[in-house]
């Protein structure tokens, strides 16, 4: 009888052997943990839509600041909820708005945390929209000067990286000229490159209260089916001046990521999103999962279709397993 010579279960039989010629592995230091800032004193509000995740008012996020860098995570992405809308997102790019006072007391607080801000109008603006109405559309010229405001706003806070989420033709140039012209050199463009029109966004519109008003976001935002598109967005973005590109959501969408990885030298950034996220929850609250290993196997996914950083709302878990030794 003839035994095969090329055995590869001799390198699965142990732990030890798969640790040793295991070929992507996610640490903490690849993570990025979305925390939503809100007005207010001593507030921490559970967000009913998604376990786990809270708003926080600046003294409360700075305390849940503390806790992520002595977790071991490098960075986090904050957006904002601001006290009052209006048709022009005019909190956005105020100087005293909720995103630049959270910036300034976070790299007091814990300067050493990487603080990337979310810069698009949708939380601030009254009818949901990211960017300026005019006839019932998105005028994307016209949103461009609010967005590039909203970025210099951030970087004038001391956010050490903003990420443009709008998906406006010509948005990176825009910011990158006004950061570079107010002296902003250092301060790298994380951008939503390929950011498709998704439905896996539900939880996070609840969340932010970005849900738009009317319509959708198809008009601005990739349409799903497409792939070849999203390369074209990619190119675009760097040749405008992007640090680090984007794409988002990360699991119906890692043949994007791959695509990216295999077309550009550069970061790569994925959204694990906030419907990924709440699945995961609800099935394990269901027990239809063992949460821990689902995470870890999409966490794991996303990185090896080629992202270098993952934003995910289970950056916390994460370190908390890593800690306790359970990964």
């Amino acid at each position: 009888m003839s035994y095969p010579v090329n055995r590869m279960r001799r390198l699965r039989r142990t732990d030890a052997l798969r640790r040793l010629v295991r070929e992507n592995t996610v640490l903490l230091d690849d993570l990025i943990y979305p925390l939503f800032v809100t007005h207010g004193l001593d507030v921490k509000l559970q967000v009913s839509s998604m376990p786990g995740v809270y708003h926080f008012s600046i003294d409360t996020l700075c305390r849940e600041a503390e806790e992520v860098r002595t977790l071991g995570i490098p960075a986090i992405l904050l957006f904002g909820i601001p006290a009052v809308k209006d048709e022009f997102g005019s909190e956005a790019y105020a100087p005293d708005g909720i995103i630049q006072r959270a910036v300034k007391a976070l790299k007091s607080a814990v300067p050493e945390l990487v603080v990337i801000t979310d810069v698009c109008l949708c939380e601030y603006t009254s009818h949901g929209h990211c960017g300026v109405l005019r006839d019932g559309e998105v005028a994307n010229d016209e949103t461009l000067e609010l967005i590039a405001r909203t970025a210099l706003s951030h970087a004038e806070a001391g956010a050490d990286i903003v990420a443009p989420s709008d998906m406006m033709d010509g948005r990176v140039s825009a910011i990158r000229e006004a950061l570079d012209d107010s002296g902003f050199t250092g301060v790298p463009i994380m951008s939503y490159s390929a950011k498709f029109a998704s439905a896996f966004y539900g939880p996070f519109r609840d969340a932010a209260g970005c849900a738009p008003k009317f319509g959708d976001r198809s008009s601005y935002q990739m349409d799903p089916p497409n792939r070849r598109e999203a390369l074209k967005e990619i190119t675009l973005d760097l040749e405008e001046g992007a640090d680090i590109v984007m794409v988002k959501p990360a699991l119906s969408y890692l043949d994007i990521i791959s695509d990216a990885r295999a077309s550009v030298d550069v970061p790569i950034a994925a959204y694990n999103v906030s419907g990924e996220y709440c699945m995961v929850k609800a099935a394990a609250e269901k027990g239809y999962v063992d949460e821990r290993r689902v995470t870890v196997e999409i966490l794991t996914s996303i990185k090896r279709a080629g992202a270098d950083m993952i934003i995910t709302y289970h950056a916390k878990d994460f370190a908390f397993w890593t800690k306790e030794g359970k990964l």
